[in-house]
């Protein structure tokens, strides 16, 4: 009987046949889940809730959540046992993905622009079919809004995400449609397109909030050295009624163009022309 070495990808099987493309690796499966899970869990979870929420055993998980918790991975709270997930995971993605030098490029404008104009501003780029803040800085005055660093952003329906797709290939679009999260509306692509031409025609977009109420959001695209864009730079303009703000819309999108082409030429993008 011929022997299988273990470069024969069926010696990790036990002989069996699976079709190219469909290995399985259950328990990394198992804490892809689990960070899944507790992304959208602030409080943390225990393993019993985690077993549960996953419908799996709390003994196919338990040795998993140790290993994560060894590497850092999770963290677990002394006063209540629950689990979540630690900023490693955070320092791998930013020390892994372009995210790093686009943060550290961007970190000096973003802060020289809110203070420039008195709101808060971030930086979100694509990640599958919904969009990511990836850095944030506060309003250095009393008021102000923020989104908060991580946060998700709908790619199809928001002032960021239509900069993203404005200034993306076609293939890419497509590709971050078919990623959108499940259950979304049925996207009208004529429409869509429509928008993003107008979009790519002026440079920028500016439009009221979709979800916040006296908040107007006015975006740029930020473009890396091969004129790809890597981000949309967002300022989500707080309208003061008591005469104390000292910055208009106007000039704060002005302002924001500028910060946009600076953080690009740091990057090494030079613009046509």
């Amino acid at each position: 009987m011929k022997s299988r070495g273990k470069t024969d990808p069926s010696f990790y099987r036990g002989g069996a046949s699976v079709p190219k493309g469909k290995y399985a690796a259950p328990a990394l499966e198992k804490a892809f889940d689990i960070i899944e899970l507790l992304a959208s869990r602030p409080g943390g979870a225990l393993i019993s809730e985690m077993a549960a929420e996953l419908h799996r055993s709390i003994g196919e998980l338990f040795r998993i959540v140790m290993v994560m918790e060894k590497r850092g991975f999770l963290q677990k709270s002394s006063d209540t046992d629950r689990y979540t997930v630690a900023y490693k995971i955070l320092d791998l993605a930013y020390r892994a993905t372009p995210a790093q030098d686009l943060t550290r490029a961007a970190a000096a404008q973003m802060e020289a622009l809110a203070l420039a104009v008195e709101q808060s501003c971030h930086l979100v780029v694509a990640n599958g079919g919904a969009g990511l803040v990836v850095a944030r800085q506060e309003n250095p005055i009393v008021r102000g809004f923020a989104l908060r660093l991580g946060a998700p952003v709908d790619l199809i329906g928001s002032c960021s995400g239509y900069v993203l797709l404005a200034f993306s290939p076609p293939d890419r679009v497509k590709r971050i449609l078919e990623l959108a999260p499940a259950g979304r509306t049925a996207v009208d692509t004529t429409k869509l397109e429509k928008r993003l031409e107008k979009v790519r025609t002026q440079g920028f977009e500016m439009m009221a909030s979709a979800i916040t109420r006296g908040v107007t959001d006015m975006s740029y695209p930020v473009f890396g050295f091969h004129g790809d864009v890597m981000a949309a730079l967002t300022i989500p303009f707080l309208e003061l009624i008591d005469g104390s703000q000292k910055v208009g819309m106007e000039k704060a999108r002005q302002r924001l163009r500028e910060s946009a082409r600076q953080i690009s030429t740091s990057l090494g993008h030079h613009a046509a022309g």
